[in-house]
């Protein structure tokens, strides 16, 4: 069951995904975050492919493991991006949620010191999503050309 879970989660990291080889960019446009297993895998093929990234919606929970694993001058923003951050957790069996607090401090230290700072600001990753987008994300990640 849960390498059927796996399986889903990566297809749907993948194909919310679109990658136009000419421009050699990745284009984030809609990811509601998911295991973080996939995402790691994905973005360290991203990073190790020299692609930039570029968040154009919502890239929610996992997804924004992205600004830890590639380099941030190749990871631009539009008017639509909205990063979406909150504490990590786990899910057992029954299916209830439980905090990882380890984890959490784990992933907010990867985080590049600008974006730790702003959740920082805002209280700290907690079970409460903390919206980043518009002028706050403009003044930390550059507008895409």
């Amino acid at each position: 069951m849960q390498h059927a879970a796996l399986v889903k989660a990566l297809m749907l990291a993948t194909a919310l995904l679109a990658s136009t080889p000419v421009a050699a960019e990745i284009r984030i446009i809609q990811s509601p975050g998911g295991q973080v297993g996939p995402f790691l895998d994905l973005f360290e093929k991203v990073r190790e492919s020299g692609e930039r990234v570029v968040i154009d919606g919502p890239c929610l929970s996992a997804c924004t493991l992205v600004l830890s694993i590639v380099p941030g001058e190749r990871i631009c923003v539009t008017k639509r991006a909205v990063l979406g951050f909150h504490a990590a957790r786990s899910v057992d069996r029954r299916g209830r949620f439980y905090a990882e607090p380890e984890a959490s401090d784990a992933v907010l230290q990867a985080y590049p010191g600008p974006v730790r700072d702003w959740i920082g600001r805002r209280g700290g990753l907690t079970s409460r999503l903390l919206l980043l987008k518009g002028r706050d994300l403009a003044a930390i990640y550059p507008r895409c050309r």
